[in-house]
């Protein structure tokens, strides 16, 4: 790696678009979850795709790494640096291509986030359903695979993405998938980048499916005495074949906060909040079904909601929730755990989880988009080296092993990272790994594109 004739070279190209500023290079060297501190050796910001396809050439004739930078919202160390080089920040990025309002597609720069991608679309009565909770960028949330709150109906960014625009390790502009909503056409490489966390190129381009926005929403709160007869709702709701938009959980310790954090009066018990999207009619009757389901499995404090800003309300609260739990113990190091596992075992995982974390002490909160399965666990420890980081660990490890043992898996959403490559080795075996190694090294020989990261360590 030669960073000198490098940067050299970068600075008399980009001049302040490229920075090697200590405090600059800590920002991006960890994402939202992740304490370890990774920097870049330094940051720059591309403006179009030839801009990165320079930068990625450099880059390889000097033999230096390349991280690629969305938001940083991301949880599990996607954007730690751990051997240096260039964090190529794509924020600049941030621009509606094109939309075809009659196809149900945009094309978007990836550096546009979810929010903005939603109102650059408001007056085109069509949305971008994927959310996540965080306002993160959309080629992030390609690379990540993310998915979140409405997935149970929409599908996440891996049902949404039609086609890719993509820098090659070789510095290559190429062209993956169409704006078809099929295709027969070769290896399914959208598919294969969508999740690969930058390990095999940088996106540059987007092309997304678009819905149409709700004629009517309606929202179901409601509060249970235990974690089980919860997720019994959601089992059963989920195999009458509901057309559920979202079904969010939170549990007691998750409530407590969010009621503190947002001023809201949710009873801080297990609480489930339904979701449905349809005309008025529909939505009614729906949400009349919903109400008999979990009144038959012991639910209290049931309220429903049409109104919008109501709505939006609940919302913000459970997207703040993160914040929410971290203000109970403030100064403390976050966790945030991920599995997901098939519905029918989601009441089984929940419960052990919790009780595991009570018999430890350990203070935490759990949420979860539940209509798929997937759940979160925020553990909050104290930040010196201490018996109770030790105990989150173990605990986070038995949460794993349980969804993996039960045809889950360790991550839903958050991706690998370089936090959870071991759990991958768990979950995939030795052959799968070869074949994602084969891959890498197919695609990316040098190991420049965000290296170490969801592959183990050979």
């Amino acid at each position: 790696m030669n960073l000198c004739d490098a940067f050299a070279e970068l600075a008399t190209r980009f001049g302040e678009r490229f920075s090697t500023n200590a405090t600059l290079r800590e920002q991006h060297g960890h994402g939202e979850s992740n304490a370890v501190l990774f920097p870049p050796d330094g940051v720059i910001w591309p403006e179009t795709t030839a801009e990165v396809a320079e930068i990625v050439r450099l880059c390889v004739a000097h033999r230096v790494p390349m991280v690629p930078f969305g938001a940083g919202t991301s949880l599990e160390g996607h954007i730690a640096a751990v051997r240096g080089g260039v964090c190529i920040d794509l924020s600049r990025m941030d621009q509606l291509l094109e939309c075809s309002p009659e196809d149900l597609d945009c094309t978007v720069q990836p550096g546009i986030t979810r929010e903005g991608l939603n109102h650059a679309l408001r007056e085109t009565g069509l949305f971008f359903p994927v959310d996540p909770g965080a306002n993160a960028s959309i080629g992030g949330m390609t690379s990540t695979r993310a998915s979140g709150t409405t997935t149970v109906r929409y599908g996440g960014m891996s049902a949404n993405v039609l086609a890719l625009e993509v820098v090659t390790p070789q510095g290559e502009v190429v062209r993956l998938g169409s704006r078809a909503r099929k295709s027969s056409a070769g290896y399914d490489l959208v598919h294969l980048m969508t999740g690969a966390e930058g390990t095999l190129g940088i996106i540059t381009a987007i092309t997304l499916r678009l819905h149409p926005r709700p004629e009517a929403v309606g929202t179901l709160t409601c509060a249970y005495p235990a974690i089980r007869p919860a997720v019994d709702t959601v089992i059963e709701l989920v195999q009458l074949g509901a057309p559920l938009a979202r079904m969010e959980f939170i549990d007691e310790v998750a409530a407590r906060a969010c009621n503190a954090w947002s001023g809201t009066s949710l009873p801080e018990t297990p609480t489930l909040f339904i979701e449905f999207h349809g005309t008025p009619a529909g939505v009614a009757e729906q949400l009349e079904r919903a109400r008999e389901v979990v009144h038959g499995h012991g639910a209290s404090a049931i309220s429903t909601s049409t109104d919008e800003q109501e709505i939006a309300q609940l919302w913000r609260a459970r997207h703040t929730a993160y914040h929410a739990g971290r203000a109970l113990r403030p100064g403390t190091e976050a966790v945030t755990g991920d599995v997901a596992v098939p519905v029918s075992r989601l009441a089984d995982n929940l419960v052990a989880a919790r009780e595991d974390l009570d018999a430890h002490g350990l203070t935490a909160a759990i949420v979860g988009h539940v209509g798929d399965g997937n759940f979160h666990v925020l553990f909050l420890h104290d930040p010196a080296p201490s018996r109770e980081a030790d105990l989150v660990n173990e605990v986070y490890s038995r949460m794993i092993a349980r969804a993996q043992a039960d045809g889950g898996t360790c991550t839903g959403e958050h991706g690998i990272g370089l936090g959870k490559r071991d759990k991958l080795q768990a979950e995939c075996g030795t052959g799968t790994l070869q074949l994602m190694r084969a891959i890498k090294q197919a695609w990316d020989p040098l190991d420049l594109m965000n290296p170490g990261k969801i592959l183990p360590d050979a």
